[in-house]
């Protein structure tokens, strides 16, 4: 019995997870952002993480070129942040502070988390493809709570 689609995507809705903006370099200069909640720690050592971007995003084939990547934690204040790197198209850097790192990836500022990787490999994953990156460079805030996606939606910790 084939499985549908939409209740597929809704039953994945009932594990929480963290939100995170994932940002890269492109070969041309141009700064690459989406927001994605399929960040993963893979291994300690090396160290590595991933992350999955749909075969149909507009910016596929630049990340892919990029050779690095990073992956910046929302806190649940970032809400914001997160809807405006939702966006397939736009201006989506007006008003972003960030620096760079080892990768020259834009690191949000302001983050619960940063993590900047340097391309490991990249895996077919059905309609997505699977970034591993070896981390370079990290940080963490000591305080503060991550912003959630629960069931289609943002959620907090209570």
């Amino acid at each position: 019995m084939p499985i549908d689609q939409r209740e597929f995507r809704a039953a994945l809705g009932h594990f929480a997870t963290g939100i995170t903006v994932v940002t890269a370099r492109a070969k041309n200069g141009e700064l690459l952002g989406i927001t994605a909640n399929s960040f993963n720690s893979v291994s300690l050592v090396p160290p590595l993480v991933l992350f999955s971007l749909d075969r149909r995003a507009l910016s596929l084939a630049a990340f892919e070129e990029a050779g690095g990547f990073a992956i910046n934690v929302l806190d649940d204040t970032q809400s914001d942040l997160s809807r405006n790197f939702a966006r397939a198209m736009g201006d989506k850097w007006s008003g972003v502070d960030y620096e760079q790192w080892e990768t020259g990836s834009p690191i949000l500022t302001s983050c619960l988390a940063n993590f900047d990787c340097r391309t490991y490999a990249i895996h077919d994953g059905g309609d997505h493809r699977i970034f591993i990156g070896e981390v370079l460079r990290f940080s963490a805030q000591p305080e503060g709570n991550p912003l959630l996606y629960f069931r289609g939606g943002y959620a907090a910790l209570k």
